[in-house]
């Protein structure tokens, strides 16, 4: 649907994070050679493609390709109580001011949008963003309505082709014809210190064009990047950029700008861009209607910090702990357990980069690949058929995470022993599992107190969790305990490694020190 207007629509939202990035050109030319004894910052001419004196043609030629995207959503809004309505239904009595009993008003709602950035990638109107932009408040839909605005004015109402949240990416349609659009570049060949200029709309302020380096490739940001990487660039981002093009000093789109770091929300020179190698396939699949693949193990994991290190013996910090294996996935037909440090995936090392739910993102699913384990001691090696990834709504479905319990012990203090690590100790009764609102099949022992000078206290142990195991051996009693420690103190180690359940929530491993 075409709609001509002389006013771009600007809708203020919640877009999340945005984030811009340009395009990369190379300061020189061939490959740079290292001389050893000399400084690498020498003086030297500048060769003849540094940098453009200008921007200005390559801003004018790819302008046109990158659109303005707003969104309109009718959301409920929570009707505050009447009281005279409340105490009139109690009664059983009709509301003289004309409302009949049981008879219910349509809920008030109001309406809210989001404003981002696009870019066209065909000629007939197939059109790039964020996913966040056109995702629902509530997460499990997308907004009503998403208009898109040509740099001539020229409004679409555009369709939602298909969205990865993993990725942050989504792909629309506008009925067009001859449209301008841009092409994919290659972002495995962008290197740090290369040039980039992006092109959105921050702040509602449309065709904005902003330029820098690539600060960082292949950036991590823990469990929040899940299994994407981005190109990070100092390119000035702000609120409005989200899902726009990241281009190359060739007119390359080699990133999609998807989020910002920033503690005030405005720029601060750490903007994300997603690669353009990675955004491609994606967009491809849903091109074609088919849904994203990527590779999954059904395990939940812990980094490994430097007491779970010493608990477990390991010399490193690298890998990550399984907290626990989703029964009949991939990594629990393979035999992986509770309690496994993962080393590597397919010969590729686990580190605070390289996270499993990255490399085992990027395995095709079906497929086979080796990965190494630590345990008990040993490293071994697990041949693993690698499952596809459920969707993050089927995930979230799937959780257990909840508040954690109340500190209720009730009466049973029989059997409590004080430990040298600053906690007290009893056994785990079914009076105590229904305070704690446990499953009537955890075993273990429960910490009644806990002093707050301890290591244990310090690593935010407290009343009412559980101790299931220390250093992977199940533990009924605070003897069982005191004999483990013990044990790991004769055996020359400063940590213990105890998996910690607390109420209905996934159980935890926690490095505890148990030095003098």
């Amino acid at each position: 649907m075409l709609r001509r207007s002389t006013t771009v629509r600007y809708a203020y939202g919640i877009a999340a994070a945005l984030l811009l990035g340009g395009g990369a050109y190379s300061m020189t030319t061939g490959t740079t050679a290292v001389v050893a004894g000399q400084a690498q910052n020498a003086p030297r001419a500048l060769p003849p493609g540094g940098a453009p004196e200008s921007f200005a043609d390559l801003a004018e030629r790819l302008s046109p390709a990158v659109v303005n995207i707003s969104t309109t959503q009718r959301i409920p809004i929570r009707r505050q109580a009447d009281p005279f309505e409340q105490f009139f239904r109690r009664f059983g009595q009709p509301d003289p001011r004309g409302q009949q009993q049981g008879e219910e008003e349509d809920a008030p709602t109001r309406e809210t949008g989001s404003l981002g950035s696009g870019f066209i990638i065909s000629p007939d109107g197939y059109i790039v963003t964020n996913n966040h932009l056109i995702q629902s408040r509530t997460g499990d839909g997308t907004v009503d309505e998403v208009i898109v605005t040509l740099t001539d004015r020229t409004e679409y109402e555009a369709r939602i082709v298909g969205r990865d949240e993993s990725s942050d990416l989504a792909l629309l349609k506008i009925d067009g014809e001859n449209l301008p659009y841009v092409n994919w570049g290659e972002s495995n060949d962008v290197r740090v210190g290369d040039w980039v200029i992006a092109i959105g709309n921050p702040l509602g302020l449309d065709g904005t064009v902003t330029a820098g380096i690539v600060s960082a490739i292949q950036r991590g940001l823990g469990t929040f990047s899940g299994p994407n990487r981005y190109i990070q660039t100092d390119a000035a981002i702000n609120r409005g950029n989200s899902g726009g093009p990241m281009f190359d000093m060739a007119g390359n789109v080699v990133g999609v700008n998807s989020a910002l770091i920033s503690p005030t929300g405005a720029s601060v020179g750490i903007g994300l861009a997603i690669p353009a190698d990675t955004a491609r396939p994606v967009i491809d699949s849903l091109r074609r209607g088919e849904r994203v693949q990527r590779g999954y193990l059904g395990v939940r994991l812990q980094p490994i910090d430097e007491d779970i290190a010493a608990g477990l013996g390991l010399s490193t910090e690298d890998g990550e702990i399984v907290g626990a294996v989703v029964d009949g996935q991939a990594a629990d037909q393979a035999g992986i357990r509770q309690g496994d440090v993962i080393v590597s995936i397919n010969g590729q090392q686990v580190n605070s980069d390289d996270t499993v739910s990255y490399l085992i993102a990027r395995v095709q699913p079906g497929s086979t690949v080796p990965v190494v384990i630590y345990r008990d001691g040993r490293r071994q090696t697990i041949d693993v058929r690698v499952a596809e990834r459920p969707s993050e709504a089927e995930l979230r479905s799937g959780g257990n995470e909840s508040e954690d319990p109340e500190d209720v012990m009730g009466s049973e203090s029989d059997g409590a022993e004080a430990v040298e690590l600053g906690m007290t100790l009893q056994p785990l009764t079914d009076r105590l599992r229904r305070a704690l609102r446990l499953e009537r099949d955890v075993q273990g022992v429960i910490i009644t107190a806990i002093d707050p000078r301890s290591d244990a206290a310090e690593k935010r142990l407290q009343r009412g969790d559980v101790i299931v195991s220390v250093n992977r051996q199940r533990v009924s009693t605070p003897e069982d305990v005191e004999a483990a420690v013990a044990a790991a103190r004769e055996a020359g180690r400063s940590s213990v490694l105890m998996l910690v359940k607390r109420g209905p929530n996934p159980e935890t491993f926690v490095g505890i020190s148990i030095a003098e």
